[in-house]
């Protein structure tokens, strides 16, 4: 019987120790991989949002010109949460084989950690892949709203302190920071209503559920007969909406738009970062991808990883700034 028990304990054993051969060995084939046969099956394209913002759009355009420079198909799936923190937090944790990438949007993915006691991530942290674009951002009001100037509207704010709802995308993002802008600015007071996406703000504004919208150009351009857009965020008029003063002629000193860009979770080899861009540099130089995205209103641009990092710490530097002369942190 004891001898019975012992051969039993044995074969446990041997089949134990088998069990972790065959994993280690797994484990260990996965994780070296090499990067020059980089990508060998489908990319996780994470976008931190909900479905139908410029984000979701951009990716879905992206998709099938990404699917050809890569030779793999491109899943793109959404992580909405904490105007992109979720997403971002989640990044940080992902294998760093490239195979899970996200998008990384600019001023948010700096506002986050700065004004968060945890927001699960650090800007540093995420390495920039490309950055492929820009929208700037206007304020529009209902088409029978009594504002017809950002004037107007900036006068009531100061006499009704409170009393304006203004729709956007997030806390702490893009739309809520170029609201803030105005306030100081103007020394006015608005009730900003964050949503989890461009998207939702939108159908919000549209819906009746508040009086003013701060949105990206794509989406006032696609609306454009919905509302009356008052300033825009651009340093210049921009070219898809002439007749639109900026936030500069209006008196404000402030410019308002959001970059869009790729990242990979930390520790990603270099040669694998240089596959994934070298894949979106093939995108956004393609005149066809390029034509659809300025029909939309998006600005294009052709910025690889190493300018992208280099322009990540300018703009670190500047939202410190401006966060500080708000008194946000």
């Amino acid at each position: 019987m004891k001898k019975t028990k012992k051969r039993a304990v044995r074969m446990a054993m041997m089949i134990l120790a088998l069990y972790v051969g065959v994993v280690g060995v797994a484990s260990a084939s996965g994780a070296t991989e090499d990067p020059a046969e980089f990508p060998t099956r489908a990319i996780s394209y994470v976008i931190p949002f909900n479905p139908g913002g410029q984000s979701d759009v951009t990716a879905q355009y992206q998709k099938s010109y990404l699917e050809d420079a890569l030779g793999v198909d491109v899943v793109v799936r959404h992580q909405p949460g904490a105007g992109g923190a979720l997403a971002w937090s989640n990044l940080t944790k992902a294998d760093a084989d490239g195979y899970t990438i996200a998008g990384n949007n600019i001023p948010h993915i700096i506002i986050q950690p700065i004004v968060r006691d945890d927001a699960g991530y650090t800007t540093d942290e995420l390495k920039p892949v490309y950055l492929f674009q820009t929208t700037p951002i206007g304020v529009a009001v209902a088409p029978d709203s009594p504002f017809d100037t950002l004037e107007d509207l900036v006068d009531y704010a100061r006499e009704h302190p409170g009393e304006l709802t203004v729709s956007g995308s997030g806390t702490h993002t893009g739309h809520h920071l170029a609201l803030l802008q105005l306030a100081h600015l103007s020394e006015a007071d608005f009730t900003y209503i964050p949503a989890t996406g461009a998207a939702p703000s939108v159908a919000n504004f549209l819906g009746g559920h508040s009086r003013v919208l701060m949105a990206n150009s794509t989406d006032l351009i696609a609306h454009l007969d919905e509302m009356k857009v008052l300033a825009i965020g651009t340093e210049e008029r921009f070219g898809a909406l002439p007749d639109v003063p900026t936030f500069i002629e209006e008196g404000y000193q402030m410019t308002a738009g959001i970059d869009r860009g790729v990242a990979a979770p930390p520790d990603t080899p270099d040669e694998i970062v240089a596959r994934l861009e070298a894949a979106f540099e093939a995108v956004s130089t393609n005149p066809e991808f390029r034509r659809e995205m300025e029909e939309l209103g998006f600005v294009v641009h052709t910025i690889g990883a190493a300018e992208f990092a280099e322009y990540l710490d300018r703009k670190k530097e500047e939202i410190v700034t401006v966060l500080r002369e708000l008194g946000e942190i």
